[in-house]
């Protein structure tokens, strides 16, 4: 009985006050629901947003490492075509150095050839009546090796108490002079039968130059040049070696 007393004191003013206190409550639970709402979906742009711009970055890398890689791959070509081009210009070259080297060489050969044979023949054509003396024997291209030492002598003249060396260039330079020097030391090393003989040294050329000429004089070496079709001899300065 008092359950039933307490509901039938309920006025139509408490009920359409707690009506209107629910409304109330249910207008803020809609707005709260609703904002709720708004932030999800704002916070699901701002999500879908940053994938987007990720997604965009990603993109962006590739295409920048694609680029990268195809330009590496651009250089590596053109620096392998551009290796295998001066590899093959460089063999180009080497065998034409080589091939003119060899026909330097010859060429050199040729005219060395040639001035031993022009200055053997005026010798051996003339009396053999070379600085102050008479000479019996001519001969030529002597060759001398003992262990590790080795020479070779142009021309050599001899007679009985002397021997004339005679070293010949096709064109003599200054530094000629003492390769000419050192052939009386080492013609006693490989002959000592002669060790005890005059020698005489001379440098033969087709051409000298007054240094040249200067420096054998100051040694004592005698100038055999060519003048016209002659051989001339200058040994006024001659020494014994």
């Amino acid at each position: 009985m008092s359950n039933l007393s307490h509901y039938s004191q309920a006025t139509r003013e408490s009920v359409w006050a707690t009506f209107q206190e629910m409304q109330q409550y249910l207008k803020e639970l809609h707005a709260e629901t609703d904002r709720q709402r708004e932030e999800n979906d704002r916070r699901r742009k701002e999500n879908d947003r940053r994938k987007k711009e990720a997604n965009r970055r990603k993109k962006e890398a590739d295409r920048r490492r694609e680029e990268a890689d195809r330009r590496r791959e651009e250089n590596d070509r053109y620096l392998t075509e551009k290796f295998a081009k001066t590899e093959k210009l460089i063999d180009q070259n080497a065998l034409r150095m080589k091939e003119l080297q060899k026909t330097l060489g010859g060429m050199a050969n040729s005219h060395g050839s040639f001035a031993e044979e022009y200055f053997f023949n005026s010798f051996e054509e003339d009396e053999h009546n070379f600085f102050g003396e008479h000479f019996d024997e001519i001969r030529k291209n002597i060759h001398g090796k003992k262990k590790d030492l080795e020479d070779e002598y142009d021309i050599v003249l001899y007679n009985g108490v002397s021997v004339a060396i005679i070293e010949v260039k096709y064109k003599a330079h200054k530094d000629d002079v003492y390769q000419v020097l050192n052939k009386a030391e080492t013609f006693r090393i490989f002959f000592p039968d002669y060790k005890d003989f005059k020698i005489y040294l001379g440098l033969a050329s087709m051409a000298f130059y007054p240094d040249l000429e200067q420096e054998c004089i100051n040694k004592g070496i005698a100038i055999i040049k060519q003048v016209g079709d002659n051989v001339v001899i200058n040994d006024e300065h001659l020494k014994v070696f």
